[in-house]
């Protein structure tokens, strides 16, 4: 799948099943809650909070299951956004990379704080 490909599956489901899309600034909010959902699920399982007893994944394989949720629910608002605004994220993720790569070449290589230990 493409991200343009995405985009345009994002959009025909709001078209035929989601009504309308939410105003920006609803999406806006509705994306920091879903990030936030990934960051809590993410110092749980890789930081040093803990779960509730309640909410502790069964394995391994049911923690990755919940962040993959997390993150597609934190994408698919991300594509909203975007769809609304008329921003193609394809192209502008090609037009990010372009840029790291250019600036960043050599940056993060000279960086003594990313030496290998």
């Amino acid at each position: 799948m493409t991200i343009n490909s995405a985009q345009k599956q994002v959009d025909e489901w709001i078209q035929s099943s989601g009504v309308r899309y939410f105003n920006e600034l609803t999406n806006l909010g509705i994306l920091q809650e879903e990030t936030g959902e990934l960051a809590r699920l993410m110092v749980r399982i890789y930081g040093e909070q803990s779960f509730k007893e309640n909410e502790k994944p069964t394995d391994h394989s049911a923690g990755k299951k919940m962040l993959a949720d997390e993150m597609a629910d934190v994408l698919w608002v991300l594509i909203c956004l975007a769809n609304q605004t008329g921003i193609q994220l394809e192209e502008a993720f090609k037009n990010n990379m372009q840029k790291k790569i250019n600036r960043d070449s050599k940056r993060h290589l000279q960086n003594e704080k990313l030496k290998k230990l």
